[in-house]
């Protein structure tokens, strides 16, 4: 898949942008869909925020309107998804909006919600991504600083690991291995997080699952919107969406998606090379915790402000 000549337009416009400064968008952009889990519909719209506001979420089908920070502090659940939360509301599946948001550079948005999950759309970050271009990035008068790791972090337990070392840029690179899966097995990508190559290589990646894992969940209603029009699912190590797969590792790609929205959540820009093998959104956030503490400790020493 590609992006659109538009969006590879917004994408050159936005290559000019300096790095050191923050961003927000131009104008108010909106989607709205179904959630995943809920199946319940909901509207989001995505509004500029001011320097250092970071990511807000808002639920503007409640009373008083409450709002969510995006960051770890936050983080109440990851049953196959990021559920964001506090004393007033939750927010469902936070993580591929908040992948596109991150991957293309945002650093502050006020995300009003209409419902109790962010809308699934196709399984991907790509319609997110769609609307940010449309909404224009827009450079901010404040500094953008982005953290440098000055030494590596590691997490493991059992299979899982993620590890991430000095690097001059932010890149991940992952190992999905499912060896009860004759189709999946083990798929490997390094990717660079950049703007232009989420768009074409990770945006449009959809969520994945095995039959035989959710139908469990799917007998019992924990996933009461999911469907071929919002996932690859594989029954009998075949695919069984009509349309096949976006890209021949489409799976591994979603993994770094996911990655990239879970890591969002530091509230802090860093560069590091983020090495992982078998993680989900459990071990995501507890390794972000861990290399959010380093972070904290290194600016520290280094005389930064936290």
């Amino acid at each position: 898949m590609a992006v659109s000549y538009g969006a590879e337009v917004e994408l050159s416009k936005k290559a000019s942008f300096d790095p050191s400064k923050q961003k927000t968008l131009k104008k108010p952009i909106s989607i709205s869909g179904i959630g995943l889990f809920t199946a319940e519909s909901a509207s989001l719209t995505i509004h500029p925020a001011d320097p250092d506001t970071g990511i807000l979420f808002q639920r503007t089908d409640l009373p008083g309107n409450p709002k969510v920070i995006a960051d770890l502090d936050h983080v109440v659940s990851t049953p196959r998804c990021t559920i964001l939360g506090n004393e007033n509301c939750t927010i469902h599946t936070v993580e591929h909006v908040l992948a596109a948001l991150s991957a293309m550079g945002i650093d502050n948005a006020l995300l009003e919600l209409s419902g109790p999950e962010v809308p699934i759309m196709d399984g991907s970050a790509e319609p997110f991504v769609d609307i940010i271009l449309k909404g224009e990035i827009e450079e901010l008068d404040k500094e953008r600083i982005v953290h440098k790791l000055d030494f590596p972090v590691s997490w493991s337990q059992g299979e899982v690991h993620i590890v991430a070392i000095p690097s001059e840029e932010l890149k991940i690179s992952y190992t999905l291995q499912f060896p009860e899966s004759e189709i999946l097995h083990s798929q490997y990508l390094c990717a660079p997080i950049t703007p232009e190559y989420f768009c074409k290589e990770i945006a449009p990646c959809r969520t994945f699952c095995l039959y035989e894992d959710i139908a469990p969940f799917i007998e019992n209603g924990l996933i009461k919107g999911g469907g071929l029009d919002n996932a690859v699912i594989i029954k009998n190590d075949v695919v069984i969406n009509p349309d096949g797969v976006r890209f021949s590792d489409e799976m591994v790609r979603h993994k770094i998606l996911d990655l990239i929205g879970d890591l969002s959540l530091l509230a802090v820009s860093f560069c590091a090379h983020i090495i992982a093998i078998r993680s989900g959104h459990a071990s995501n956030v507890a390794f972000a915790h861990g290399l959010l503490n380093q972070i904290k400790m290194e600016k520290a020493n280094n005389g930064e402000r936290v």
